[in-house]
C-alpha cells in the first residue's frame, strides 16, 4: 500500500498524507497533469472519476465527478493556485453541484500536492487545509482519509500496467 503515514490536526485543521511510489517525480506528476491518466486513480475504486475541464495551469479551474456503485454522481473541482512541475501544485479544492458548479454549504480546503525523489521513486506528500476544525472533521467522517487510501492505493497498480 503506498499511503505511508497520515496525520490528522484539528488544532491546525490540516490532514496530511505521505505515499510513497516505484516511479520517478516525473512520471507521478504526469498522472496528475493529465486528466485520462488522473481518473485511473482519482476516487476510491468504488468511485471512479471523470475529468470535465482539466488544464492544470495556475488561475484555470478543473473539474470532475465521481459515479458511485448505483450511479449516482458526485461532483468536485479544484482551482489552480500554482504549479511547479514536476515537483508538485496546489489547488483550491470544493464539491460541486450536478452542473459542476461551487457548493459553497460544503467544506472546501487548499491542497498542496508535493513530489520528492527518493532512493527507488517518488514520495508524495499531501496537505489539505481547512478553514475551521468543525470543516475538517466533517470531511474525516464523511470517509476522506478512507477513500484517498483507497484511491493512492490504485496508483502502484498503475504504473506498473
Amino acid at each position: 500500500m503506498p499511503v505511508i503515514d497520515v496525520q490528522k490536526d484539528l488544532d491546525q485543521r490540516t490532514i496530511t498524507i505521505t505515499a510513497e511510489f516505484a516511479a520517478p517525480v516525473e512520471r507521478v506528476f504526469g498522472i496528475y497533469a493529465d486528466p485520462r491518466q488522473l481518473e485511473k486513480v482519482w476516487g476510491p475504486p468504488t468511485h471512479p472519476a471523470t475529468f470535465v475541464d482539466h488544464d492544470l495551469t495556475p488561475g484555470s479551474r478543473i473539474t470532475y465527478y465521481m459515479t458511485g456503485p448505483e450511479g449516482e454522481k458526485y461532483g468536485g473541482y479544484w482551482d489552480v493556485v500554482s504549479v511547479d512541475a514536476p515537483h508538485g501544485f496546489e489547488v483550491r479544492d470544493g464539491f460541486a453541484d450536478a452542473d459542476l458548479n461551487p457548493v459553497e454549504s460544503m467544506p472546501s480546503s487548499t491542497n498542496s500536492f508535493r513530489f520528492e525523489p527518493i532512493d527507488g521513486g517518488t514520495r508524495a506528500t499531501y496537505v489539505s487545509s481547512y478553514p475551521t476544525a468543525e470543516a475538517l472533521q466533517q470531511v474525516l467522517d464523511m470517509g476522506v482519509e478512507e477513500g484517498a487510501r483507497a484511491a493512492m492505493g490504485q496508483i502502484d497498480d498503475f504504473l506498473a500496467a
